[in-house]
């Protein structure tokens, strides 16, 4: 490997590690020429499925766009970057694993949203907002109203990083998500 350095050919490999779930393989290397010290990360190339849109046009598969719709739905939530990087990777291997050619969108948005599920309720939220077109607030409200109770079932969506907020029934506010009031 060429030393990104000095651009030397003659590089040693002086560690390898597994990294990434076990899907790369982690290379600490060093220059001979120069003496320095970087790393390097092997990946198997395989292919992922091409997404089939609604309108039934095929495109292949494009991380980014997958990477920049979960941080859009995770914008400014207490969600760690390594987490992020763990759900995206876990429906990648998802998507390898189905052996398909070809997937609907539709499929690939149910993968993202019980990851995201399982990482933020908000974020989950947001997304499925956006990806299900909500035409108005009843599905909005009996999706959340699913979401709680599956928090409270202690199903995959509760995380414990963000509580279920009351309902009015439960004697809190909806809109201010305020606990009731305790009586003295």
């Amino acid at each position: 490997m060429r030393c990104p350095f000095c651009g030397a050919q003659d590089t040693r490999v002086l560690d390898s590690r597994l990294a990434n779930e076990g899907d790369q393989v982690r290379r600490r290397r060093e220059c001979n020429a120069c003496k320095e010290r970087f790393t390097t990360h092997e990946v198997a190339e395989l292919t992922l499925p091409r997404i089939v849109k609604r309108n039934g046009i095929s495109e292949p598969f494009e991380e980014n766009k997958l990477r920049s719709g979960m941080l859009r739905a995770l914008e400014k939530r207490p969600v760690g970057s390594d987490d992020i990087e763990a759900a995206i990777s876990r429906i990648k291997k998802d998507l390898r694993a189905l052996g398909e050619r070809e997937i609907s969108a539709q499929e690939l948005g149910e993968k993202v949203m019980k990851e995201l599920s399982s990482l933020d309720h908000v974020a989950f939220v947001r997304f499925a907002s956006v990806y299900r077109s909500f035409q108005d607030v009843s599905e909005f409200t009996d999706m959340i109203e699913d979401l709680q109770t599956t928090a409270k079932d202690g199903g995959s969506v509760a995380t414990g990083r963000e509580p279920v907020r009351p309902t009015a029934k439960d004697g809190g506010s909806v809109a201010t998500g305020r606990e009731p009031r305790r009586q003295k």
